[in-house]
């Protein structure tokens, strides 16, 4: 399944690394990577393949959630489909 995970919050050491180490133990792979750091402020959107005979989405969303707090950023993860249709004209 593809998802589209967005990061968002002030830049600190590793964020990249705890957010892709969390998809890698998943069994996710990174199709797609962005990321910038404007004024302080980390953004990151990648777009991941999810393996469900790994984690299913929720176990993921779940552990990106708890990165995030951990890491005192903003992490959603979604399905592509769902993104796609939400951001349609």
């Amino acid at each position: 399944m593809k998802c589209v995970v967005s990061v968002l919050g002030k830049d600190r050491k590793f964020i990249v690394a705890k957010v892709s180490s969390v998809l890698a133990e998943c069994g996710a792979n990174i199709d797609d990577i962005s990321q910038t750091i404007m004024g302080g402020i980390f953004s990151m959107t990648m777009l991941t393949t999810l393996d469900a005979d790994v984690a299913d989405f929720n176990t993921v969303q779940e552990r990106l959630v708890a990165t995030g707090e951990e890491l005192n950023v903003q992490i959603v993860i979604q399905r592509e489909d769902v993104f796609n249709y939400m951001y349609k004209i």
